[in-house]
C-alpha cells in the first residue's frame, strides 16, 4: 500500500513540475517566443546560405527543432534551431553530394547524439573550465556583433538611424513598462515606420525567397549502401559533437542566467530526436543557439512554451503572415542582435584579466582568438580545454623532495611531496643522488600519490638503479590505491611498508 502511495505521489509531483515548465509563465513565454521567432528568420536564412542550401531548408530545420526540443529537451527556455557552427560543417557535403546526403547526415547526426546522451556525455561538462566558458561567451558575443555589420554594407544613412532608434526603444522602453518585451516593440514600431514612410532599407524579404508552405515528410533519396555511410559518417560525427558542445555549453550558460539546473544528458538525447525529425522534414542539422536563447531569457521566456511558440510562430509568419514578414526592416532585427551581443559579453571578465592568474587569462584569450579566427566555436573550446589541461599538468607536476640522512645507520630518507604521474616523472627521478654512499634508502610517499603507469615506471627506475649499486630500497607511506598500483605494475623488488 505504501509503495503505491509513493508511486502516485511521485507521478503527481512529476506531472505538476511538467505543467509548471509549460504553463508557469504563459504571458512571458508567448511574448518572448514571438520575439525569438522574428530573430530566427534572418539567422536561418543566413545559415542556409553558408551551408549552400535553399533558405527554406534552414527555416524548416528551425521550425522542427524548436517544436520538438520544447517537448523532449532537458533545458527549459533554451532555443534550438539551425546554427552557423553546424552550417560551416555542412558546406563541403552539400557541394560534393547534394541536399539528400545532407538530410541523411542530419538523421545520422541525431542517432549519434541520442547514443551520446545514453552514454551520459553531459558529465563531460565538468571538465570545461570557467576561463573557457568565459572565452566561449565573449567570442560568441563578438561574432554575433560582427555578423550584423554586413547588413550595413551598401546601405544609406536611413539604416543607421533606424538601427539607432530601435536600440533606443530596446533599452528605454523597459523604463515605461516591462509588460511587453522591448525588442518586440522595436520590431513592430520600425516596421510601421518603414511601411508608412516608404523608407528604402533592406527587409527580411530581401534576405531570400520564402515559400508559403509547411514542411513535408520526405526521407532522403539516397542508396542505402556502405559507400553512402562512408560519405556521410565523418560529417555526422563532426555535426554530432559540434552540436552537443554548443548545446551543452549554452545550457550551462542559461543555467547561470536563470539560476536553475538542467538535465544535460536529456538535452543531448533531445537534440538527437529533434535532428532526426528535422532531417525527415527537409531541414538541416541544428543545435542550441546562445544568441536566441539570450533573447528569450531577456524577453521574459523561461518555460518550454517559449521554445514551442518560437518554432510555431516562425511557421505562422512564413505561411500566414508572409506579406507582413517580408516588410520587417533588417535594421530592427540587427538592433535586437546587437542588444544580444552586448548582453552576452561578460564585461566583468575584462577587469578580471589583470587580477586572474596568467594561465587563466591566457586560456580565455586563446579561446576567443581561435573562435574569431576560425569562426568555429568548437575549435576554440577544444583549444581552451587543451591549454587548460597543459597549464594544470604543469602546475601539479612540480615535485618536492626533502632529504634526510641518518649517519649512524648509514640510511638516507627521501620524503616526496607532490603528484607522481606522466608529467612529473622526470622531475621525480632527478631528485635522487645515486652517487651518494648509503647502506639503505627509504622513499616516503606519505605526502604524495602514484597515479599512473608512468609513475610506477619512474619508481621502478629509482629502485633498480639503487639495487644495481647493491643498496636496498624501502618504500613507505603509500596510500591504498598507490600501493595496489605499484604491486600490480612494478618490475623491481622492494620492501613496501
Amino acid at each position: 500500500m505504501d509503495t503505491h502511495i509513493k508511486e502516485r505521489r511521485n507521478v503527481s509531483l512529476n506531472t505538476s513540475a511538467y505543467k509548471k515548465e509549460w504553463f508557469g509563465n504563459v504571458r512571458g513565454d508567448v511574448l518572448s517566443g514571438i520575439v525569438v521567432a522574428l530573430a530566427l528568420i534572418p539567422e536561418a536564412i543566413a545559415f542556409s546560405i553558408i551551408a549552400g542550401v535553399d533558405p527554406m531548408v534552414g527555416l524548416y530545420a528551425s521550425f522542427c527543432i524548436a517544436i520538438v526540443i520544447s517537448f523532449v529537451g532537458g533545458r527549459t527556455g533554451m532555443i534550438s534551431a539551425a546554427t552557423g557552427a553546424m552550417a560551416l560543417v555542412m558546406g563541403d557535403l552539400v557541394k560534393d553530394h547534394g541536399l539528400n546526403y545532407l538530410l541523411a547526415a542530419t538523421i545520422l547526426t541525431g542517432l549519434l547524439q541520442i547514443l551520446l546522451g545514453v552514454l551520459k556525455i553531459g558529465k563531460l561538462m565538468k571538465f570545461i573550465p570557467k576561463p573557457v566558458m568565459t572565452g566561449f561567451v565573449n567570442s560568441l558575443a563578438i561574432l554575433i556583433f560582427t555578423a550584423q555589420l554586413t547588413h550595413f554594407v551598401g546601405e544609406t544613412w536611413i539604416m543607421y538611424v533606424m538601427t539607432a532608434v530601435s536600440l533606443a526603444i530596446i533599452y528605454l522602453f523597459p523604463l515605461i513598462t516591462k509588460v511587453i518585451p522591448s525588442p518586440l516593440v522595436a520590431i513592430i514600431f520600425m516596421t510601421i515606420v518603414a511601411v508608412t514612410t516608404g523608407a528604402t532599407v533592406r527587409t527580411v524579404g530581401d534576405m531570400g525567397q520564402l515559400t508559403e508552405a509547411l514542411p513535408m515528410f520526405m526521407l532522403p533519396d539516397i542508396p542505402l549502401t556502405l559507400e553512402t555511410l562512408a560519405i556521410i559518417f565523418p560529417y555526422s560525427i563532426a555535426l554530432a559533437f559540434v552540436g552537443l558542445l554548443e548545446s551543452l555549453l549554452t545550457a550551462k550558460i542559461v543555467d547561470e542566467m536563470t539560476d536553475t539546473d538542467s538535465n544535460k544528458n536529456k538535452e543531448a538525447k533531445g537534440q538527437g530526436i529533434a535532428n532526426i525529425i528535422a532531417g525527415c522534414f527537409g531541414g538541416m542539422a541544428g543545435c542550441a543557439m546562445i544568441g536566441q536563447s539570450g533573447i528569450n531569457i531577456k524577453s521574459g521566456g523561461r518555460g518550454r512554451l517559449s521554445t514551442f511558440v518560437a518554432g510555431a510562430f516562425l511557421m505562422v509568419l512564413i505561411v500566414v503572415l508572409n506579406d507582413v514578414l517580408i516588410k520587417i526592416p533588417m535594421a530592427a532585427l540587427v538592433a535586437v542582435m546587437i542588444m544580444v551581443s552586448i548582453g552576452t559579453f561578460d564585461w566583468s571578465s575584462l577587469k578580471r584579466l589583470t587580477r586572474a592568474p596568467k594561465s587563466d587569462a591566457a586560456v580565455m584569450i586563446v579561446t576567443v582568438l581561435i573562435v574569431l579566427y576560425t569562426h568555429d566555436l568548437s575549435k576554440g573550446v577544444f583549444a581552451g580545454v587543451l591549454l587548460s589541461m597543459i597549464f594544470f599538468s604543469a602546475k601539479i607536476s612540480k615535485v618536492a623532495v626533502e632529504k634526510t640522512a641518518d649517519i649512524q645507520a648509514k640510511k638516507i630518507t627521501y620524503r616526496i611531496s607532490g603528484q607522481i604521474f606522466f608529467a612529473s616523472v622526470q622531475d621525480f627521478v632527478s631528485k635522487f643522488d645515486f652517487k651518494e654512499k648509503a647502506d639503505a634508502i627509504v622513499i616516503d610517499f606519505s605526502h604524495s600519490k602514484i597515479w599512473d603507469a608512468s609513475a610506477v615506471g619512474a619508481v621502478d627506475t629509482v629502485i633498480l638503479k639503487y639495487q644495481l649499486l647493491g643498496i636496498p630500497v624501502q618504500v613507505q607511506g603509500l596510500d591504498e590505491e598507490s600501493s595496489t598500483l605499484l604491486e600490480k605494475l612494478a618490475t623491481s623488488e622492494s620492501k613496501i611498508s
